[in-house]
């Protein structure tokens, strides 16, 4: 662009005196070593340096695979009943060779239901099965459902769900497999992976004294959307040493406010006059 722009022939520019270079600035720079990431001891890979940001799981065992004893499969798709029996068969058995404890058979029956249904039929899989460690829902052909899905089984029912798409179901292959598997294991309490350097008490400060790591961060609504409002989320660190396990707050606030409104607030007890801690971060 440099180069097209010839800047050095521009008459504006020789009258201002500008001169522009077409030569790049060099910068000092280094590549920092990736974390070394350790698998479960079982597996004939125990360790994994990452390449350009990316690894894969062929030899390797989750370092802590979670347990599914409860789980169904709720379909509102146009799949045909036997197909997702047949997928939600192979995930399993994924689940299970990447060191998960996963029990083949479904709760109650896997069933399809209607897509104009959706609460319902949430509702319906929730009372037939106490006690649900996993759904399984493949969502309808139409996009737009997930959210609705969401909003039903995370904060009306208190189902953990995994949510997948039918043409992927459809087509799943081997890796398709593993990338649900590794979603699965992390909602139902497991760890994928873990920090080598956290294991073995090798980073600085961090590994010293037990330590929790927050992020946090605003959604704003679209332009010119002036009714909805931003939304304030927060996760926390729950497992020090291994700094893997996370814990998510969110919290609606004014429109477009970059500060989040109840990160950390102080007040006092009514009755005792004490001083009460509340807030996202509490």
């Amino acid at each position: 662009m440099v180069e097209h722009n010839n800047y050095s022939a521009d008459k504006l520019a020789q009258e201002f005196g500008i001169d522009v270079t077409d030569k790049m600035v060099n910068v000092q720079a280094r590549v920092l070593p990736p974390p070394m990431l350790k698998y479960h001891e079982s597996g004939k890979d125990k360790a994994c340096a990452p390449s350009v940001g990316q690894w894969n799981m062929i030899g390797k065992k989750m370092i802590n695979g979670g347990n599914v004893q409860r789980w169904t499969c709720l379909n509102f798709s146009r799949l045909h009943i036997d197909g997702v029996k047949r997928f939600c068969g192979d995930l399993v058995k994924m689940c299970n060779a990447i060191g998960m404890v996963f029990n083949p058979m479904p709760v109650v029956e896997i069933l399809s239901a209607s897509a104009n249904n959706i609460e319902g039929a949430l509702k319906h899989a929730h009372q037939s099965a106490h006690n649900l460690q996993l759904l399984i829902v493949i969502l309808p052909d139409v996009t737009g459902h997930y959210g609705k899905v969401k909003k039903v089984c995370e904060t009306d029912l208190g189902i953990v769900s995994q949510c997948l798409k039918p043409d992927k179901v459809e087509r799943a292959n081997k890796q398709y497999f593993e990338n649900v598997a590794l979603k699965v294991n992390v909602k139902v309490g497991g760890r994928n992976t873990a920090l080598q350097q956290a294991l073995t008490r090798q980073i600085p400060l961090v590994t010293d004294l037990p330590t929790i790591f927050f992020g946090a961060d605003v959604t704003h609504p679209a332009a010119g959307d002036d009714s909805s409002p931003s939304i304030a989320a927060v996760v926390a660190s729950m497992d020090w040493p291994e700094i893997t396990k996370y814990k998510a707050v969110v919290s609606a606030q004014l429109p477009r406010q970059e500060i989040i409104q109840d990160l950390y607030c102080t007040g006092t007890d009514p009755e005792k006059g004490t001083p009460v801690h509340s807030g996202m971060m509490r």
